[in-house]
């Protein structure tokens, strides 16, 4: 039913959806990953919840990169320019990463409500926003 739906689509719009899937499975896993990374560093090991989420940010930018070049974007955009693809993927890495920390610092800072409430916010909100800009900007 999948593959019908998909193979009724034009080329442009098939290869859109197949990068959307790719990118959701591979960035559920990730964000999944990050958020309870980011969850047991500062509830377990007592550690301050921005700090946290630095640190796990530092372990999965890398990681993110990686899978979502290879994997999720593969055959997407030109892969002569690795240095600019690069960097852009940090530049939209550190939006996210941003985005994800004012989350912590306004639920968990300001409100101070327990450690998990950012990562509600860090699994629905921060993914649709860094895919987009990867796909246009970054693997485009």
């Amino acid at each position: 039913m999948i593959q019908t739906a998909l193979n009724a689509l034009d080329p442009k719009r098939r290869a859109v959806a197949l990068q959307a899937a790719r990118y959701a499975f591979a960035g559920v896993v990730i964000t999944v990953l990050v958020a309870a990374s980011y969850w047991a560093v500062a509830e377990f090991l007592h550690v301050d919840p921005m700090v946290s989420l630095t640190l796990v940010f530092l372990f999965f930018t890398g990681v993110s990169y990686v899978t979502h070049g290879a994997y999720s974007f593969r055959g997407h955009g030109g892969r002569d320019r690795t240095h600019i693809r690069a960097t852009r993927f940090l530049i939209i890495n550190l939006l996210g990463f941003a985005t994800n920390q004012l989350f912590v610092w306004l639920l968990v800072k300001q409100m101070h409500g327990p450690t998990w409430w950012p990562v509600i916010p860090i699994i629905f909100v921060t993914p649709l926003l860094t895919f987009t800009l990867h796909r246009r900007w970054v693997f485009a």
